[in-house]
């Protein structure tokens, strides 16, 4: 367990970095813009490069060194998230230039999370595997807690430049917890040479033949659509109905971020349900209600994004540990890769799905036709996809997995 930590520290430290670069430079595209598609670009430029490079990554991870693949990982994202600081700091920063180097960090992401994955089953027993993925999801909402607020206190004060080099240091710290811990290699020695294409398409073919994996994965997706919708709505809904209040964003951001924390350490101490569809369809109910009270209301918003970031662990842990049970680590990579490929996809149709909604269809038309302010259309938004999220979790319920 050791090593798990000494990794697990050293991602929480750079995902604070990584996340106070990300919230800033939402606030600044929203400045420059006020537009809810211009804000989803940013993640649709990280994820459409994914689409190609995500199959390779797999294979990577089932041939190469998975210690040299996050040591590459993690040097590229930094390197081009110090571009940015540098870029604003010779005040030529634009638009394009973040989408641009969003794409180019998404390649190294994508080799990151996907190696990061698959080292669960490696360095820890099975009896670990749903504590240690509940503890993943608690890293990213750690970083939802402290990385609005120190954001949203030093941006005024030191810049985009500021800021990124701050990311740097996080960056540093994941970089050496990496170099001195061991991980096992899985690499096989005698893997014949296979055609390039069946290599490619071994992940989906394997998932395709598992009908257990196969329903889950559908369903999983389904969710996935509906909820990248209210995830990428949210920020820009409450700017708009603040007048672009950084601070408000920030708390709610940050109240996001608790409930990851305690819904993670919750699944940590308990363990989560034994049949692993249980815990996913609960997870889903929780996460419908909490989107449609988001949307609903402006008066619990940091009560509604608690709750729905309280249910994402059960949700992620429970669903990984199907994977790491059905999957053997020799061809994880692969196979991982291929349902990462579609969660891509998946959140990448979501995102592009609800800006364009939003901004020419949801928004125009409760402030023409119903005379409401700006932000009412997004929220409605929100809460239809909540309420679609509450019959697809009652309709999944139904279904007896084996899982």
């Amino acid at each position: 367990m050791k090593t798990f930590i000494i990794l697990w520290l050293g991602q929480l430290f750079s995902s604070v970095g990584s996340n106070m670069t990300y919230f800033t430079l939402t606030l600044w595209v929203w400045q420059k813009t006020e537009s809810a598609t211009a804000i989803a670009l940013i993640l649709v430029f990280y994820q459409l490069p994914q689409v190609i490079i995500t199959p390779l990554t797999g294979i990577l991870i089932d041939r190469t060194s998975r210690k040299q693949l996050l040591i590459i990982s993690d040097s590229g994202s930094a390197c081009c998230t110090i571009s940015v600081g540098i870029l604003a700091f010779f005040g030529i920063l634009q638009v394009w230039h973040i989408y641009l180097i969003a794409s180019i960090i998404g390649c190294f992401g994508n080799i990151q999370s996907l190696t990061y994955s698959t080292l669960i089953p490696l360095i820890l027993p099975e009896r670990h595997h749903t504590r240690a993925s509940s503890m993943g999801a608690m890293v990213v909402y750690g970083a939802g807690i402290i990385s609005p607020a120190l954001a949203g206190v030093l941006f005024p004060l030191i810049g985009l430049l500021g800021i990124t080099l701050i990311d740097m240091v996080t960056f540093a710290i994941a970089f050496c917890s990496i170099l001195i811990i061991y991980i096992p290699h899985t690499i096989n020695q005698d893997q014949e040479k296979v055609n390039h294409i069946k290599n490619f398409t071994f992940g989906f073919r394997y998932i395709y033949s598992h009908p257990e994996l196969l329903s889950m994965v559908i369903m999983v997706s389904l969710f996935s659509f509906l909820n990248d919708i209210g995830e990428t709505l949210y920020q820009p809904m409450i700017l708009a109905k603040t007048d672009g209040n950084s601070q408000i964003l920030g708390v709610v951001v940050a109240g996001g971020g608790f409930g990851g924390i305690v819904g993670g350490i919750v699944i940590s101490i308990w363990g989560g349900f034994k049949q692993r569809s249980k815990g996913i369809f609960t997870g889903f109910i929780g996460t419908g209600l909490s989107t449609l009270i988001l949307g609903l209301t402006s008066t619990l918003w940091i009560v509604a994004r608690f709750a729905w970031s309280f249910h994402n662990p059960l949700i992620m842990s429970s669903y990984m540990a199907m994977w790491y049970e059905k999957t053997s680590t020799k061809i994880q990579g692969r196979v991982l890769a291929a349902d990462y490929l579609i969660g891509i996809i998946v959140g990448t149709s979501a995102s592009l799905t609800a800006g364009i909604l939003a901004d020419h269809i949801f928004e125009p038309l409760l402030q023409s036709q119903f005379s409401l302010s700006a932000g009412n259309g997004m929220a409605l938004l929100i809460a239809v996809s909540g309420i679609s999220i509450i019959i697809l979790s009652l309709v999944a319920s139904r279904f007896k997995l084996n899982i």
